[in-house]
C-alpha cells in the first residue's frame, strides 16, 4: 500500500496543513503587529527624544551654564509627557521634571548633551565637525552690527526682485542677516518689506541682469573672533608641522567657511572647541523616561486587535473549508460501500462498490467486492447443491417406490433378485446421506480424527484389497508400491475413507487393460501417498473444480457411472483435517494422479 494513499497519512497531512496555516498566520500576525508596534513606539520615542535633545542642545549652545534650565526641562516634560532629567557627567542632578515617586534613573543615559559633540543619531543633520551651529560664542554680533547688516540685506533683496527673482532674509545663529534666493511661490520674508527701488535703478524688461550680491564683509566682532580662532588653529598646525593658514582667513564671517585640507580641518575643529568652551554649557547626561518608571508607552498586547480578529476568522474559514473538503472525499467511498452493503442485505448478491479510492478505503472497497463475489458464488453453490441433492435422492427413491408399487399392484413379484435390487438402491441412499453428513461435519468444524501410529504399507494393502474385486471385474490392474515403508501418525479409518474415494474414482474412469497404482514414500518431514491411474484424464480447465461438491468429469449424472460427486470434496476435507494437502495433475488420454501430503505426526484434534 502506497504510504501517500494511507488514510492515516492523509489525515496527518491535513492536520499538518491546517496546523501549519494556523501557526504561520499567527506567527505572521504576531510579527507584523509586534514589529509595527515596536516601530511605532521607536518612531514616537525617537521623535520625542530628538525634540527634547535639540531643545536642550540649543540652550547649552547659547548659555555658558545650566543654571536656568529647570524651567526649560519642565516645559518640555509638560509638552511630551516624559520625565526629563539632566545630570552632570558624575550624575549630580542639574534639573529634573520628576518627583519623589519616580523610580531611580537607569544606568545608561539616553544621550549626552554637549553642543561641541552632537549626537548624530538624535540629530542626523548635525555638521560633520560635531559642533552645534548655534554655538557661536565670540562670533555673536552686536545689535548695531546686526541692524547695519540687515539694511544691506534688504537692499540686496530689493535688487533681486527688480530682476524678477525672489528670496528671503535668513538670520544666522550669530545674528548676521543673509539673502537666500528661493522660488517666488515659496518666499516668506523674515523681515519687514524692503523699500521700493529708486526710479533711476529700474530695469526694463528683457535687460541683462547685474550682480546684486556683494562680497560679505566681516563685522568687527567677527574679525576679532576670527583672529582668535586663527591663532589657535595655526598653533595646532605648527605642532603638527603643517603650514599656517593665511592672515586673511580671520576675515571670514563664519568659522564654517574655513575650507582646508583634512589635516588642517582637524585643527580648525579643535580650535573651535577650545574657543567655544567657555561660551557653552558643560556636557551633561540626559535621561528620558516615563513618569513613574522606565517602561514602554505602548501596550503591545492590545495592538492590532481588529487584524487579529480578522486573521483568526480567515484561518477558521480556511480550516473549516479544508476539513469539509477532506471529509467529503473520505466519506464518499464509505457511503458507496454502505449503499452496496444495504443492497446486499436486501438480497442483491451482485452488489459491488465502484470507487477509485486508494489506501485503507480502497482496500476496504476491494475486500467488500471480494466478499460480495464470494457470497454470490456461495449462494449459487447453495442453489446448485440443493438441486443436486434433490436429483441424487430422487433417482433411488423413484426406483424403490416404483418397484414397491408394482409389487403392491401385483405386477411384480418380490423375489430374491428384486429384493437385492431394492437393497442396493437403499444402500446408495445410505451412502449419499453419509457423505452429506461428513460434509456437514466438515463445514461445522466437527469432523474429528483420532490419530494413531499407522503402518502405511498395510493400510494401502487394505484399501487395495477392498477394491480388488471391482478392479478384476473391470480388467484393471491394482498395484501397491511402498518405498521404505515410512512412519505415519493418522486416523486409519478416515485415511482409508479418503484413499478409498480416490481409488474408487480412479477405477471408474480407467478402461480395461489399464492400471491404478497406490504409492507411498518419504518426502522430507512428510509422507506422500499417490493414487495414479491410466484413465481418460481430466481437462486442464476442469482441474480447479475437481474438489467442488457434486462436480463430475462427465455431466450425465449417472450414479452408477459418475458417482455422487461428493467423494473428492469429502477427501479434501479429510486430508485438510489431518493437517495435510492434496493436489492433482492430469493429462487427457494419459491419466490422472492425486497426491496426498501428510505430516509424519498428525495434529491433535479433540
Amino acid at each position: 500500500m502506497a504510504r501517500r494513499h494511507s488514510l492515516l497519512a492523509r489525515l496527518l497531512a491535513m492536520s499538518v496543513v491546517v496546523a501549519g496555516c494556523s501557526i504561520g498566520a499567527t506567527a505572521w500576525l504576531a510579527a507584523q503587529s509586534t514589529s509595527g508596534a515596536i516601530n511605532q513606539e521607536l518612531g514616537e520615542t525617537l521623535a520625542t527624544d530628538a525634540k527634547i535633545y535639540d531643545s536642550l542642545l540649543g540652550y547649552a549652545a547659547a548659555n555658558p551654564q545650566w543654571s536656568g534650565v529647570q524651567q526649560v526641562v519642565a516645559d518640555l516634560a509638560a509638552q511630551t509627557g516624559r520625565r526629563i532629567t539632566l545630570t552632570t557627567t558624575s550624575r549630580m542632578p542639574i534639573a529634573d521634571s520628576g518627583g519623589p515617586q519616580d523610580a531611580q534613573l537607569p544606568q545608561t543615559p539616553s544621550a549626552v548633551v554637549d553642543p561641541l559633540a552632537v549626537d548624530q543619531v538624535l540629530k542626523p543633520d548635525a555638521a560633520a565637525s560635531g559642533i552645534d551651529p548655534r554655538a557661536v560664542g565670540p562670533y555673536r554680533l552686536t545689535a548695531a552690527e546686526s541692524q547695519e547688516l540687515g539694511k544691506a540685506a534688504q537692499r540686496e533683496l530689493g535688487c533681486y526682485r527688480q530682476f524678477g527673482e525672489e528670496g528671503v532674509i535668513v538670520v544666522r545663529p550669530n545674528g548676521r542677516p543673509v539673502v537666500q534666493l528661493v522660488p517666488s511661490d515659496e518666499a516668506t520674508p523674515v523681515s519687514s518689506t524692503p523699500p521700493a527701488p529708486e526710479p533711476s535703478t529700474a530695469v526694463a524688461p528683457g535687460a541683462p541682469k547685474r550682480r546684486c550680491s556683494e562680497p560679505q564683509q566681516a563685522a568687527e566682532t567677527e574679525r576679532k573672533a576670527g583672529a582668535e580662532l586663527l591663532a589657535l588653529v595655526n598653533a595646532c598646525l605648527a605642532r603638527q608641522g603643517l603650514d599656517p593658514l593665511p592672515a586673511q582667513s580671520a576675515a571670514v564671517t563664519s568659522p564654517e567657511e574655513l575650507r582646508t585640507d583634512p589635516g588642517a580641518k582637524r585643527c580648525v575643529d579643535s580650535g573651535r572647541r577650545e574657543q567655544l568652551g567657555s561660551y557653552v554649557s558643560p556636557a551633561a547626561h540626559l535621561f528620558i523616561t516615563k513618569p513613574g518608571g522606565n517602561h514602554a508607552a505602548t501596550d503591545l498586547s492590545t495592538v492590532g486587535t481588529a487584524r487579529i480578529a480578522w486573521t483568526a476568522l480567515v484561518v477558521l474559514v480556511l480550516t473549516v473549508g479544508m476539513t469539509a473538503l477532506a471529509a467529503s472525499r473520505l466519506v464518499r467511498p464509505i457511503d458507496a460501500i454502505t449503499t452496496a452493503a444495504r443492497r446486499m442485505g436486501g438480497g442483491d448478491r451482485s452488489a459491488r462498490v465502484s470507487t477509485s479510492a486508494r489506501g485503507e478505503i480502497g482496500e476496504l472497497a476491494a475486500a467488500f467486492n471480494a466478499m460480495s463475489e464470494q457470497v454470490e458464488h456461495t449462494e449459487q453453490q447453495r442453489k446448485t447443491m440443493v438441486s443436486d441433492i434433490a436429483h441424487e435422492l430422487r433417482t433411488p427413491l423413484v426406483n424403490v417406490r416404483g418397484w414397491l408399487e408394482a409389487a403392491q399392484d401385483g405386477v411384480a413379484t418380490l423375489d430374491q433378485p428384486l429384493v437385492a435390487s431394492l437393497l442396493e438402491e437403499t444402500l446408495l441412499l445410505q451412502h449419499l446421506i453419509d457423505d452429506l453428513q461428513d460434509l456437514a461435519l466438515a463445514d461445522a468444524g466437527k469432523l474429528r480424527v483420532y490419530p494413531e501410529p499407522v503402518h502405511v504399507g498395510a493400510l494401502l494393502e487394505q484399501v487395495a484389497a477392498a477394491h480388488r474385486g471391482r478392479a478384476d471385474a473391470g480388467g484393471v490392474a491394482l498395484v501397491v508400491i511402498v518405498d521404505d515403508d515410512p512412519d505415519l501418525t493418522a486416523d486409519p479409518t478416515r485415511l482409508r475413507q479418503a484413499l478409498g474415494n480416490l481409488v474408487s474414482n480412479a477405477l471408474r474412469y480407467t478402461p480395461s487393460g489399464g492400471q491404478v497404482a497406490l504409492r507411498a514414500r518419504r518426502a522430507g518431514d512428510q509422507v506422500a501417498i499417490e493414487v495414479a491411474d491410466t484413465g481418460v484424464g481430466i481437462a486442464a480447465a476442469a482441474l480447479p473444480h475437481v474438489f467442488d461438491r457434486f462436480w463430475r468429469a462427465e455431466k450425465s449424472r449417472n450414479r452408477h457411472g459418475g458417482g455422487s460427486g461428493l467423494g473428492l470434496a469429502i477427501t479434501h476435507h479429510l486430508v485438510d483435517v489431518h493437517g495435510g494437502r492434496i493436489a492433482v495433475r492430469s493429462t487427457v488420454g494419459v491419466g490422472t494422479t492425486f497426491t496426498i501430503h501428510l505430516p509424519a505426526t498428525a495434529p491433535e484434534h479433540s
